[in-house]
């Protein structure tokens, strides 16, 4: 039999992609999902099976990180070998608005996973996503020994996570590791996040939907990778022999404004006659500059990353393209193939 896993945030970008990776690698996958009285499993669709089938190996499970009586439940029947703790409000520019919602699902959400984990199955292996956003202000380049200075409540909310895993783990002598990945994106961003945004915004300009696309900040720096990539040292984090914390991503910093212009200029557009800034987008208090010393995680995971800032640009904007019913560019598969000759995940 293989290893169980049971995820939080299963229905989002790295939910979905790690998944496929899991279940590539012969686990059986259990993920939280809240009920919705409209489908909210688009990226998860191309690999679930009836649970009925005798080959189904992806199960989902109602409930919600605000709701500890029912993870227990689902952690004490499923008893996974590893948990992965993605679920959140992720989104730090509406945390602004929900500070408590962040607060309550974001920082305490961790707690009743880590809780109720230690209660119903000690020997589990438990992975928290925690955020470069929580260097916020923090000089950079920022690795694993930067002083935290979180700039946000989902900020603040996750630093409270990173310390509940480790205090679990030193606790209560609990597996529990923390990935610290800097942004990464991929075509299964969501629309909201300016990257996804951007490219989105493209392909609707080009078929006629829309002129004019409204962005904020456009001087904030950010480390973008590319999310399948991701989600690969989530799985090697927890594969190995102690529980550590570990940061993830390119060491490269590029600015909205950077990849606004690249990729307009792959598709051809021209930003000033398309783009606007509107003032609503503007964070309370802003994170200037994010940048990965990936150092720890190339040494000890065995782990660089193929796909850098250019790549992932012509990757999103050629999925966002092919998704409007657009002829992409087509510069993305030939990076794809190149880079990933055995794809694990679906073409997106």
């Amino acid at each position: 039999m293989g290893k169980k896993a049971f995820i939080t945030g299963i229905t989002g970008q790295d939910g979905s992609y790690l998944s496929e990776l899991l279940l590539s690698k012969g686990y059986e996958v259990h993920g939280l999902i809240r009920r919705s009285s409209t489908f909210n499993t688009s990226r998860i669709d191309s690999i679930y099976i009836d649970p009925h089938d005798a080959h189904a190996r992806l199960f989902l499970h109602y409930g919600d990180l605000s709701d500890s009586e029912q993870i227990s439940n689902i952690l004490y029947n499923i008893r996974p070998d590893e948990i992965y703790h993605l679920g959140a409000q992720s989104h730090v520019r509406v945390s602004f608005d929900t500070p408590e919602y962040t607060g309550n699902v974001t920082a305490l959400g961790t707690t009743r996973i880590l809780e109720a984990a230690r209660r119903s199955n000690h020997g589990v292996k438990f992975y928290q996503a925690s955020s470069s956003e929580m260097f916020g202000a923090a000089h950079p380049p920022q690795g694993e020994d930067t002083v935290f200075y979180p700039r946000s409540p989902y900020a603040c909310a996750k630093v409270y996570s990173y310390w509940m895993t480790r205090n679990y783990r030193e606790g209560y002598n609990f597996f529990a590791s923390n990935g610290i990945l800097f942004n990464h994106e991929s075509p299964r961003r969501g629309e909201t996040f300016v990257t996804r945004k951007i490219t989105r915004a493209i392909a609707r300009i080009i078929s006629g939907k829309e002129k004019f696309l409204y962005l904020g900040n456009l001087e904030a720096k950010r480390d973008w990778g590319f999310a399948p990539e991701y989600v690969e040292c989530m799985w090697r984090i927890l594969q190995q022999d102690k529980p550590d914390d570990f940061v993830i991503g390119t060491g490269e910093t590029h600015s909205v404004r950077e990849f606004l212009h690249e990729a307009f200029a792959y598709a051809g557009l021209d930003t000033e006659k398309h783009v606007k800034i509107d003032p609503k987008y503007f964070r309370p208090t802003e994170v200037d500059v994010l940048i990965a010393d990936p150092g720890k995680s190339e040494k000890i995971l065995g782990w660089k990353p193929a796909i850098k800032f250019r790549d992932l640009v012509k990757v999103m904007v050629d999925a966002d393209m092919k998704a409007a019913g657009l002829e992409p560019i087509g510069e993305a598969e030939k990076i794809l193939s190149s880079k990933f000759p055995d794809r694990w995940w679906k073409a997106d």
